[in-house]
């Protein structure tokens, strides 16, 4: 989209090319990319991008953080993302942070004097920077980052359980849905058969004509229940190397 010379010129709101560039290059305004470098909380430039895994939306860590505090559901679409520890459901962007530090060149360095300033008030170490170092003449890489865990917060062991979803089939005159691409998936134990319920659906895109009956052992699930009572209640012979085996159909609602 932007040629190797393109830079966003923050005064005029556009990106600018040099006269070398092809005189068909095409400028476009910052603003025509707010709805997707902006937070949606502080309508600020992105800050630590995190994304909510269950819906994709993502905002400043900070500002999704705190929203948390009071309510278990995205800002944007106002999904429940978890019934109670919404924290375990984000994760960090940090491509999309690239890319918003590329795009707005001020906002990396500005970012980091606050830092600063914010330690130093306080009289605490100044975490380091990122160090750039060459990689031959003109050119400049980052150099690798620690390694990060796959989460923000993690979540405890006594809470992870990872599932196995085996499809089972569906009932005669159910035949429009995706095949379940993703068979193993991790969750935490406080998530319920509905949070399942509610992937698989997602995921197999399911119209609400038919319901999702699952099972675990010999035991129908209820809803409500928890990953991690289930896991409890049916014991040793519903998992399989580790991970807890549900088997799920799909069926037409009975009629009353």
């Amino acid at each position: 989209m932007f040629g190797p010379a393109g830079r966003w010129n923050n005064n005029e709101g556009s990106t600018n090319v040099s006269e070398s560039d092809s005189e068909d290059e095409t400028k476009l305004p910052l603003n025509q990319f707010y709805p997707y470098i902006r937070c949606g909380l502080c309508c600020g430039f992105l800050i630590d991008a995190t994304t909510i895994t269950e819906c994709l939306h993502t905002f400043c860590k900070s500002c999704i953080v705190r929203h948390f505090f009071h309510s278990n559901r995205c800002p944007t679409c106002t999904i429940v993302v978890h019934q109670t520890q919404p924290l375990y459901n984000i994760r960090p962007d940090r491509q999309l942070q690239d890319i918003v530090y590329k795009m707005v060149p001020f906002l990396e360095g500005l970012e980091r004097q606050q830092i600063c300033s914010f330690y130093k008030e306080r009289g605490l170490p100044v975490p380091k920077p990122v160090v750039l170092s060459p990689q031959g003449p003109g050119v400049v890489k980052r150099q690798k980052r620690d390694s990060f865990p796959l989460s923000v917060f993690t979540i405890p062991p006594e809470l992870d359980v990872s599932l196995l979803l085996e499809f089972v089939g569906a009932e005669e005159g159910i035949c429009d849905f995706k095949p379940l691409e993703r068979r193993y998936v991790r969750v935490s134990g406080e998530a319920t058969v509905r949070h399942v319920e509610l992937f698989i659906r997602k995921k197999m895109e399911l119209t609400s004509t038919c319901q999702v009956d699952m099972v675990c052992g010999d035991h129908l699930l209820d809803h409500y229940q928890s990953l991690k009572d289930v896991q409890k209640s049916v014991g040793k012979e519903a998992l399989q190397d580790g991970l807890l085996v549900l088997h799920f159909g799909l069926v037409l609602p009975s009629q009353s």
